[in-house]
């Protein structure tokens, strides 16, 4: 009998400079993505109307993340990173084309609930990937270079945003992630080598539906609540009923799973709790800045979309910066110390915006993103290494996916609960100059460039100044968040895992 040769086909041996590189990409358009919409925001309500539902284009997009991201992360720990970076990375790039075709605000959220769901696997599975090729003193450094793209993005983005708003079309702020997704896909697909020790799984689908049901129900008593419900009515009731619920349920469900979607054990660790607590909360603060100063910059100021960018970009700037020098010293200083410092830029920085008006300008709004910057690029940096530490690497991909889910929820409260209390207040602000005809989706006029002439002095006036007075409770929310914030750093553990 004739003995066949039989073909072993060899294992991708790991390339890490082109997959550092696919890294990047993913980061980057992560990060452009943010900055890109955010600066374009306000011409797209002014387009499309619904400045009402306008907290919805991002809490559409982080509830679909935030959902996804325990998911991910378990999913990449059972069957690899690859295959599943590349179906997130499919599904953003399709919510992206579609956004990009929307017609009203209501398939713009749709849309982007759509691109969301994609999203949750980019980041933290990238960030994963960093921690599986590179060792811990590496780390650290390498995190300085990822900070590096954010920077970069916070260049490019809010320019090449106005760009497109200005003199193109505000839809290739969506399409443009395409080409940079398909490269980021293949420098991880082809030139990244992982062992994987096949088994039969279970997914905890249980888990994650009783997660998108609380969290979707908190999200829309912030948004809806004060404005277009009461407080004490009956869908508010009830949908804080079905929240709790879902979060009672959601714990004995991750009890007695064999394999949770986020295990318990590791909220047993105090440095992986107040990490993941304090991302909580200056993700607050992150999508306070971030979702809400285009609109004074633009509404307010007067300024236009490249001012409102760019006002963004220093807070990104300062974050790469101090993500940079945090790799270099957290190690020599330890952890705690850092993130304490990271807390104090937080809260300095914070001051600047409830101190905020038209007359102090842009500028005093881009000091203080710069040094909320600074502040995120050292506490996030130090929560990112100490957790990925922390843990095996079979545990790793789910630590760094509640870290990214932490941030993410954060995300989603504060666009929920700000954009709430920015509806809230304008709506009372209204009611109080007794002005008949207004209300609050009269800011997207105010929003459009060329609309906005259209208005007598007298409207143009009382909406401005109700903008800002309602954006300042916004501000007010935001340094609460940061307090919050550096409370939680004061207890980072004092000798993190492996700190020299």
């Amino acid at each position: 009998m004739l003995n066949k040769e039989v073909h072993v086909r060899k294992p991708i041996k790991t390339n890490r400079t082109v997959v550092l590189a696919g890294i990047m990409l993913a980061m980057f358009m992560a990060a452009i993505e943010g900055t890109i919409v955010a600066t374009a925001i306000p011409s797209i309500v002014g387009d499309l109307g619904g400045f009402s539902l306008f907290s919805w284009v991002f809490s559409s997009f982080l509830l679909a993340q935030a959902v996804t991201i325990p998911i991910y992360g378990k999913l990449a720990d059972l069957y690899g990173r690859k295959p599943v970076f590349t179906f997130g990375v499919f599904i953003f790039l399709v919510g992206s084309v579609l956004c990009g075709f929307a017609k009203t605000m209501n398939m713009l959220i749709l849309f982007r609930f759509v691109q969301g769901f994609g999203a949750g696997a980019v980041q933290p599975i990238a960030t994963t990937i960093v921690g599986d090729i590179f060792s811990m003193s590496e780390r650290a450094r390498i995190q300085g270079y990822i900070s590096s793209v954010w920077g970069v993005s916070s260049i490019i983005g809010p320019a090449l945003g106005a760009f497109f708003v200005q003199y193109v079309q505000w839809s290739w702020i969506f399409w443009v992630n395409v080409p940079i997704g398909v490269f980021a896909v293949a420098g991880i697909w082809f030139f990244l080598g992982e062992t994987v020790h096949k088994q039969e799984h279970k997914i905890d689908y249980i888990g994650s539906a009783l997660i998108f049901i609380s969290i979707s129900s908190l999200m829309v008593v912030f948004i809806q609540a004060g404005t277009v419900w009461s407080w004490l009515s009956a869908p508010v009731l009830v949908l804080l009923g079905v929240f709790f619920a879902g979060v009672y349920m959601f714990i004995l469900q991750e009890k007695r799973e064999a394999e949770p979607i986020m295990p318990l054990e590791i909220w047993k660790d105090s440095l992986i709790v107040v990490s993941n607590l304090a991302t909580l909360t200056t993700g607050v603060v992150l999508i306070g800045i971030s979702s809400f100063l285009p609109s004074y910059i633009q509404g307010v100021m007067v300024k236009s979309p490249i001012i409102a960018g760019f006002v963004l970009a220093f807070m990104t700037m300062g974050w790469v910066v101090a993500a940079t020098l945090a790799g270099k010293v957290m190690f020599k200083f330890g952890f705690r110390r850092i993130a304490i410092v990271g807390g104090i830029w937080i809260l300095v920085g914070s001051i600047f915006f409830v101190t905020l008006s038209p007359e102090k300008g842009w500028l005093w709004a881009g000091v203080g993103s710069f040094l909320i910057g600074i502040g995120m690029g050292l506490t996030r940096t130090v929560f990112i290494v100490g957790i990925q530490n922390s843990v095996k690497w079979e545990m790793r991909g789910v630590a760094t996916a509640s870290n990214m889910f932490m941030n993410i929820l954060g995300n989603t409260m504060g666009a929920a609960i700000l954009g709430g209390i920015l509806n809230n207040k304008l709506s009372n602000y209204l009611k109080e100059v007794h002005r008949d005809g207004l209300n609050v989706d009269v800011i997207n006029v105010l929003l459009d460039p060329v609309k906005r002439g259209t208005l007598s002095h007298g409207v143009l006036d009382i909406m401005t100044t109700g903008l800002a007075l309602s954006l300042k409770y916004v501000y007010w929310g935001l340094f609460i968040s940061a307090v919050l914030s550096f409370i939680l750093v004061i207890f980072y553990p004092a000798k993190a895992k492996n700190e020299a």
